[in-house]
């Protein structure tokens, strides 16, 4: 019953954007189309067979599910924690590398719910490098129109603008290790494979996860569009448009990623991640790697989702995760 009646209310969502289409023309300077666009963007874009999809959301005040980079906007984790065995030695131990490297000022522009944001903010708390965070409009983006870059993350570090999340934290580990390009005690061929894996598999996984039923759109909508930078009435349009327009793209995302189960491929992914740390505590060994921080960063924004939920209980990385938000630690962020 409670199944019907979400699946009622984004089919009437639909129907009310859908009509607000037929009234007014959707250009590609709006900014829904560009939002639209921003949902499915990155590794994802529209085909022309997929216009409509554009078309549900124009005219309407928002669309909140954003990309950042090459992926999907997520949301942010409740501040929990498995509460299982980890050797408390690892919890918080601030690495050395982090004292190499001290910049004034460091700002990341950023979606809260994008779990691209949330792989540098992994490797910034990691480090204990102290960040600011200004969070962006995703309908007008006026907090990055002074960057030609219109994407997120961006990442300021004492005026020096770094973009695509990957680049962004091989980039700090090398301002970290001059002279080096990753850890002397790291398998760099091994960090580089699964970093890549990040990028081009787990994160095409997780959106036809977080939006598989209507219960899960209208779950993480509401989640976005109240910690989202949205006005009152952008908040109120967004919730049901972007989680009808973004129920019918995770079929899309199915589709043009091969994936005939979405749960099943979340639990093999997990699994797939836990087989590569082959019984070492980090792929990285004793301490995570950038790789180790990646795979962390994009996973925990759906975490405490039904989707993040149900790959703990059904796959092994729950021991994994446990470790990294205990070694990861506290959040470095400052107030702006």
């Amino acid at each position: 019953m409670k199944r019907a009646t979400r699946l009622t209310a984004l089919h009437r969502a639909t129907i009310a954007t859908s009509a607000a289409v037929t009234t007014t023309a959707a250009t590609t300077s709006s900014p829904n189309h560009r939002l639209c666009q921003a949902a499915v963007c990155g590794s994802f874009s529209l085909s022309n067979k997929s216009h409509w999809l554009t078309k549900i959301l124009a005219d309407q005040l928002s669309s909140p599910f954003v990309l950042g980079g090459a992926g999907a906007m997520y949301f942010s984790v409740a501040a929990s924690s498995l509460a299982q065995g980890v050797d408390i030695a690892h919890a918080r131990e601030l690495p050395t590398q982090s004292l190499k490297f001290s910049p004034k000022d460091v700002v990341l522009y950023q979606y809260e719910a994008c779990p691209f944001c949330n792989k540098v903010k992994a490797f910034l708390d990691y480090y204990g490098i102290p960040y600011k965070v200004v969070e962006v409009n995703p309908i007008s983006k006026k907090e990055i129109k002074w960057s030609d870059y219109k994407k997120v993350p961006i990442l300021k570090v004492d005026g020096d603008q770094m973009v695509n999340s990957s680049d962004i934290i091989i980039d700090l580990f090398k301002r970290m290790n001059p002279g080096k390009s990753t850890d002397p005690t790291v398998d760099v061929d091994e960090e580089s494979k699964w970093l890549g894996w990040v990028d081009n598999h787990l994160v095409h996984v997780l959106s036809p996860n977080i939006y598989r039923t209507a219960g899960e759109a209208l779950e993480s909508f509401d989640y976005i569009t109240t910690h989202g930078n949205f006005s009152f009435m952008e908040r109120i349009m967004a919730k049901y448009t972007g989680a009808a327009a973004m129920y019918f793209v995770a079929k899309k995302l199915k589709k043009k990623h091969n994936i005939t189960d979405e749960r099943k491929a979340l639990y093999e992914s997990a699994e797939t991640w836990v087989d590569a740390l082959s019984g070492r505590d980090f792929l990285g060994g004793l301490k995570p790697n950038l790789a180790d921080l990646a795979v962390f960063g994009v996973l925990r924004p759906i975490r405490y989702l039904k989707s993040g939920t149900d790959m703990v209980e059904h796959s092994r990385i729950g021991e994994w995760y446990s470790r990294m938000e205990k070694t990861v630690g506290e959040s470095s962020r400052i107030n702006a």
